[in-house]
């Protein structure tokens, strides 16, 4: 099965072509393409990259991986648009994936192992913050995914060994930075048959949606 896997949630946008194979075989990354944020080119143009590397037309395309985030809302709700309109146009399977869990592979990949600490910046003071513990073999979530003020951060920080996140240096002593890869999500995708509709992908924000309901209009009266 051949996917394309799109993660723009952090500065680093990527996507790749990557070939899920049955069974134990590991997914093979057949091509990838990754820009910065702000020096970006339209995605379309970066996809049209990552399959010409990987000499694929886009009919070859079976389904997509998402990285839902937590992290920019803009690229992952853009990330998903993408998805949306790529299955109303051709019969592809679509399933979503956490860039939290795509930091830990990310983490694992680098020989980052222990205890480690996923921080990404939420705004507003706070941070996403998520504990893994990864080995060599593998990884496996030890404190499940939140959101955590500054100073609750810096407390659950202080509990691992190393913390990683796309800015995490900005705010964290003996922080490292990373990004999460769409080269990776193909991993986080193998073994799944959760595919969903696009109109059900849905960013991970953690936090309650808020809105203010207009008033009703005036209605103008004649003198």
């Amino acid at each position: 099965m051949k996917v394309l896997a799109l993660e723009f949630s952090s500065a680093v946008r990527s996507i790749a072509v990557i070939a899920l194979e049955s069974g134990s075989a590991p997914p093979v990354i057949m091509a990838s393409a990754a820009e910065e944020k702000g020096k970006a080119s339209r995605p379309m143009a970066l996809i049209e990259l990552a399959l010409k590397a990987a000499r694929l037309e886009r009919e070859a395309i079976e389904g997509l991986v998402i990285a839902l985030g937590p992290g920019s809302y803009t690229g992952v709700r853009s990330a998903i648009a993408l998805a949306q309109g790529w299955q109303l146009a051709r019969s592809v399977t679509l399933i979503g994936v956490s860039s939290a869990d795509a930091l830990a592979a990310a983490a694992k990949e680098k020989g980052w192992l222990g205890h480690v600490g996923v921080v990404i910046d939420a705004q507003r003071g706070e941070f996403y913050f998520a504990g893994y513990e990864v080995a060599a073999s593998g990884w496996q979530l030890a404190d499940p995914l939140r959101i955590a003020t500054n100073e609750e951060a810096e407390k659950l920080a202080a509990d691992y060994e190393t913390i990683v996140g796309p800015e995490a240096t900005k705010f964290f002593e003996r922080a490292r930075v990373l990004c999460p890869e769409a080269k990776l999500l193909g991993g986080l995708a193998k073994g799944r048959s959760d595919f969903t509709a696009g109109e059900n992908l849905e960013p991970i924000y953690l936090r309650e949606t808020r809105f203010l309901k207009a008033p009703p209009p005036r209605v103008a009266r004649g003198l």
